[in-house]
């Protein structure tokens, strides 16, 4: 099995695989449900980081915990939690962000059978020097608290460890976007998908020797001029494959600023400082969500940033329904890329009633306008 059909197999049934790594490994598999989850932590404490990203199908359990106006990854989430899906979990890491995450976590805490339970409370001004000293202080916190609940020592030399692995798959998915960036047609939007998806599960070891050869292996090819360069920005976790409508559409994606994408997958820590102020400054300096705050109207000069390196033709916004954060960002957002002459399309998806029809219908409409 090659590197790219080892990854399509992993994203395909993520639960399976954590599984299978925890009987054959006998380590310990930690939930997280956001990308701003200290994940290094986790990797230095010999445990598996496993990224919940929403349901595996219809909601019942969580209805009764949940209004229906919250949005679908926290719905989803929790009721694979209350649904048995996720016994393979020895625990989860809460990080604060959204009310609706911070919510969960209270609701999770005291009804879902899903091993220990950690608040990792981040500050959500992320641009001052008392933010900076408050992330560390957090993040060494967070290491006690890991030590104690995984049962096994997170040693300076494990964090270590870990920072050089993250430090690796970054750098190399860094390259990857560049690539892309620079020829869409090398690899395909679905491929990149895939791989997005292995990366938030698999044995972080194992991923980046995978990654690195699928990257390696990448030759010359033949772009297609008719294509229009597509960026994608927003939120939806539990995405769909919507590479490909977008593909089939007439579109070509060359970059995103997704939280399971390009913002939670590049930018790498100093290995030159004491290790965990590197990763406490690495999360705080990052490209932020719609969750913290780094400047009046950093995101939206982030995005027409992003959409000119990446000479897109037009952005496309895809969200969640019940997005509350990414729903107060779009209009001012929007403005910004309206002023500097780069079209958007604004795409609310439901994670149960995805219709790819409509999606592949307004997809086509978006490009004849482009």
């Amino acid at each position: 099995m090659d590197a790219i059909q080892a990854l399509r197999a992993i994203a395909a049934d993520p639960k399976a695989y954590a599984r299978k790594w925890r009987q054959k490994t006998g380590g310990k598999v930690v939930g997280t449900l956001c990308s701003y989850a200290p994940e290094e932590l986790i990797l230095a404490g010999s445990a598996l980081a496993y990224r919940i990203v929403g349901g595996s199908g219809g909601i019942s359990r969580a209805d009764a915990h949940l209004q229906a106006y919250s949005c679908s990854l926290v719905r989803g989430a929790l009721e694979d939690a209350l649904d048995g899906q996720l016994d393979f979990l020895d625990g989860a890491v809460f990080p604060h962000t959204c009310d609706s995450i911070q919510r969960l976590s209270d609701i999770w805490r005291m009804n879902a059978k899903t091993g220990f339970h950690l608040d990792v409370v981040l500050p959500v001004k992320l641009d001052t020097a008392s933010a900076r000293q408050y992330m560390t202080t957090v993040m060494a916190n967070a290491r006690s608290e890991l030590e104690a609940l995984l049962d096994r020592p997170i040693s300076d030399a494990g964090l270590r460890q870990a920072i050089d692995i993250y430090n690796g798959i970054r750098t190399t998915m860094q390259r990857l976007y560049t690539l892309r960036a620079e020829r869409p047609e090398a690899i395909s939007g679905s491929d990149v998908h895939t791989i997005v998806r292995a990366s938030m599960v698999m044995d972080r070891r194992d991923f980046l020797d995978n990654l690195t050869r699928v990257v390696d292996r990448l030759g010359p090819s033949s772009d297609n001029p008719a294509a229009r360069r597509i960026f994608l920005s927003g939120g939806v976790c539990n995405l769909p494959d919507v590479y490909s409508t977008i593909a089939s559409a007439g579109g070509s994606v060359v970059g995103d600023d997704l939280c399971t994408g390009s913002r939670g997958l590049t930018g790498t820590i100093d290995t030159d400082k004491d290790p965990v102020a590197a990763i406490a400054e690495r999360y705080a300096r990052r490209a932020v969500c719609p969750a913290k705050h780094s400047g009046i109207t950093s995101r939206g000069d982030e995005l027409v940033r992003l959409a000119r390196a990446h000479r897109a033709d037009g952005v496309i916004f895809i969200f969640l329904k019940f997005c509350d954060p990414h729903a107060f960002d779009y209009p001012y957002l929007k403005s910004m890329l309206d002023d500097a002459g780069i079209p958007s399309l604004l795409v609310e998806l439901e994670e149960q009633a995805i219709s790819l029809g409509q999606l592949q219908t307004r997809c086509e409409a978006f490009m004849e306008m482009l």
